[in-house]
């Protein structure tokens, strides 16, 4: 059988997933450190996945990794999600898609 490298965060099913195909995955569990450069890498690799497919899926992906990111930063995410309302409430959402050409002073 064929090995594929892939050295990156998963999701904490994807070895059982992965078994149930009727492959091997090898696994190891990251540092603290570790985790958080992995975490932040797979932000960037979920985005570029969206940015490709424009797909709602990877919308999921980046949510779990952004929740997965506030844990890891003490940040309950129902807290991240109040700091949210309140950012909503002081500057808006981007609901009204508004673009700032410029500020003149």
């Amino acid at each position: 059988m064929p090995t594929e490298r892939h050295d990156k965060l998963v999701r904490d099913r994807i070895p059982e997933i992965v078994t149930a195909s009727g492959a091997r995955p090898e696994t190891r569990v990251a540092d603290p450190v570790e985790y958080r450069a992995l975490l932040r890498a797979k932000l960037v690799e979920e985005m570029h996945e969206f940015l490709e497919e424009e797909n709602p899926a990877e919308l999921v992906d980046i949510l779990e990794v952004v929740r997965a990111l506030a844990i890891d930063l003490s940040t309950d995410p129902e807290e991240l999600e109040r700091l949210r309302e309140k950012k909503a409430t002081e500057n808006g959402t981007f609901a009204e898609r508004i673009v700032l050409c410029a500020v003149h002073r």
